[in-house]
């Protein structure tokens, strides 16, 4: 079974159709969506629906902290990441932030476990940048020994980690399109980048492909109409310092 794991979406509609389609055509079988649904991006509405759809035919979402703080926007906004918290706040209906709301911090299918951010007290929304982290993730996930693997997203950016015969964590960084072999015998780690928000120098979205069968994690980078998602922003009325970022893949 092939597993699209797409995380970080930021409401980055023409992103998240592209990489959609693009998992579709690699033989996906299944959606998993990673949390960060909204913020950021012009098309909160489209891409919550969306996602709903997804979680009707069997995809597996968790919560992200932009979707909780579209829940429930903060009082005073003190850093970028809460400045568009408000507007989609106001652009969701209810429904659709109840459905946010209800969006579990973890879960597990198998020997997969699902956090958008560290496993270690996921609602701290941790970030796992470095191999320190990542261990910090794994060892939080280890009174769950069926366990092998663990996919999370909010870094923004294609890392795999892994544990070999040693204690220390590996970090290695991934070709896009090239199947990297994930025996169970070990245990891994991915921050498996974002849909709508590259911060890596590069505007095309990013998403993975763990095949189940055959043991395989591929990251991909899939090319979109970027110019068209900052131009929605624009329009939108949004900071422009949000569209610069999609254009610039930063």
């Amino acid at each position: 079974m092939k597993l699209a794991l797409l995380s970080d979406i930021h409401a980055n509609l023409h992103a998240f159709e592209a990489c959609l389609a693009h998992a579709r055509d690699q033989g996906a079988e299944q959606f998993a969506l990673l949390g960060d649904l909204v913020g950021y991006g012009a098309d909160p509405v489209a891409v919550v629906e969306r996602a709903q759809a997804l979680a009707a035919g069997g995809a597996l979402l968790i919560k992200g902290n932009h979707d909780a703080m579209a829940v429930a926007p903060p009082a005073e906004v003190k850093t970028v990441g809460e400045s568009t918290a408000t507007w989609t706040h106001a652009q969701l209906s209810d429904s659709q932030r109840l459905f946010l709301d209800h969006l579990p911090l973890t879960l597990q299918q198998d020997t997969m476990l699902l956090v958008h951010a560290s496993v270690d007290d996921p609602a701290l929304w941790r970030y796992v940048y470095d191999e320190r982290a990542a261990a910090a993730s794994l060892d939080a996930a280890a009174d769950r020994p069926e366990v092998r693997y663990v996919f999370g997203g909010h870094v923004h950016m294609q890392t795999l980690y892994y544990r070999g015969v040693g204690a220390g964590l590996m970090k290695f960084m991934p070709t896009p399109g090239v199947a990297v072999p994930v025996p169970r015998h070990r245990h891994w780690l991915a921050t498996i980048g974002s849909v709508g928000q590259p911060r890596d120098g590069n505007p095309q979205a990013m998403y993975a492909l763990f095949d189940t069968s055959k043991l395989q994690l591929t990251f991909q980078r899939v090319a979109y109409d970027h110019h068209a998602a900052a131009a929605a922003i624009r329009r939108a009325g949004l900071p422009a310092y949000f569209a610069d970022r999609l254009e610039q893949g930063r």
